[in-house]
């Protein structure tokens, strides 16, 4: 097929898919059509699909992931095709990528090199907890036999590796109410928080490194509210932090650093702790991907399910069509060309 021609299939499957609305907790029509269209898909259960190989035999076993759900749409349905630009909700995050999925698990490769998996999921959009990832890997063994998972999450065709932690946490400050013309009389929240929130903001980033690779441990005051009327000096004030740590640190120890910067202040609550992934060291099968697309490599300072796979004990990295910038935005896209390329990259490293 010519490079004109692969562009156009590609960017016809991943407007169909963008077309078939999914966001978190409602992923059981698309999950539906990917089994449709797949002749040998199976239902794993949860809006989960699997299909090619997903236990290991005597070839390496590859799996190649992605998430069904998207975020809420943003009046970006229905997706559209222009001068080969995908446009629409989840067209960069990361329906690109499933389409990508869905066209090479409809290709017969018979030069492949290994065996190939196709792992579909929901709800990865929402909180770790409520991820449909972890379960399936609980109830399906065979995927965690996997020599290397591809997530085909955005990454603009760059490998990530790794990816940070994330932590969500309930920042309460406690006063006294009182009167706004006589503020001596009581004691203000909302004041208390803003120094806590001040000593926050001066905290630089802290960088690990690992395998030559730099990620950002971060600190974020995200939302903040409190008050009760013009003249009442209030007594309490809510701030939500987000905190993204690298890998090589322990959800529990990521915990502990956040209370000790901000416990001297105020009441601090772990709404959610979303372990960081590992950086995969040492796997043959990582090197071959990037020779394969002669791609950049870079740290994931982000959040990604290659820390549920990490954590089931599989190595996986982060490749993808989508680019970063564009995903959750109302004018979501994905240029055709980079279909082409993730697809091409994948043909090349399955077959070597």
């Amino acid at each position: 097929m010519s490079s004109a021609g692969l562009a156009d299939r590609l960017a016809s499957r991943v407007l169909e898919l963008v077309n078939v609305p999914s966001e978190s907790r409602s992923e059981a029509a698309l999950a539906a059509h990917v089994l449709s269209v797949l002749p040998d898909a199976r239902d794993a259960g949860d809006s989960c699909i699997l299909a090619g190989t997903t236990a290991r035999g005597d070839r390496p076993l590859i799996l190649l992931a992605g998430h069904l759900d998207t975020v809420p749409a943003q009046g970006n349905l229905p997706g559209q095709l222009e001068d080969g630009v995908v446009y629409g909700l989840g067209a960069a995050d990361m329906k690109a990528a499933l389409g990508v999925m869905v066209e090479l698990a409809l290709t017969s490769l018979p030069a492949a090199t290994v065996d190939v998996g196709f792992v579909f999921f929901g709800r990865e959009e929402l909180p770790f907890g409520d991820s449909a990832l972890t379960p399936l890997l609980a109830r399906e063994p065979g995927l965690r036999e996997a020599d290397l998972v591809v997530v085909m999450e955005p990454t603009d065709n760059a490998l990530h590796a790794g990816c940070v932690g994330n932590v969500n946490a309930t920042w309460t400050f406690r006063g006294t109410a009182g009167h706004s013309a006589r503020p001596w009389l009581a004691d203000n929240a909302i004041h208390r928080a803003g120094r806590g929130i001040a000593e926050l903001a001066a905290l630089q980033p802290v960088d690990h490194e690992f395998a030559g690779l730099t990620f950002r441990e971060v600190i974020s005051a995200v939302t903040i509210r409190g008050g009760v009327a013009r003249n009442v000096v209030p007594d309490e004030c809510v701030v939500e932090i987000n905190m993204r740590y690298a890998p090589g640190t322990s959800a529990a120890d990521a915990e502990a650093r956040l209370r000790a910067l901000c416990e001297p202040h105020g009441e601090l609550t772990i709404d959610g702790n979303a372990p960081s992934g590992a950086v995969p060291e040492g796997n043959v099968l990582v090197s071959r991907l990037i020779e394969a697309g002669g791609l950049e490599t870079a740290p994931k300072q982000a959040w990604t399910p290659v820390a549920e796979f990490a954590a089931a004990g599989v190595d996986a990295i982060n490749f993808g069509p989508g680019a970063p910038r564009f995903a959750h935005r109302r004018d979501e896209q994905v240029e055709a060309a980079a279909l082409v390329s993730s697809y091409e990259t994948l043909v090349r490293f399955l077959c070597a």
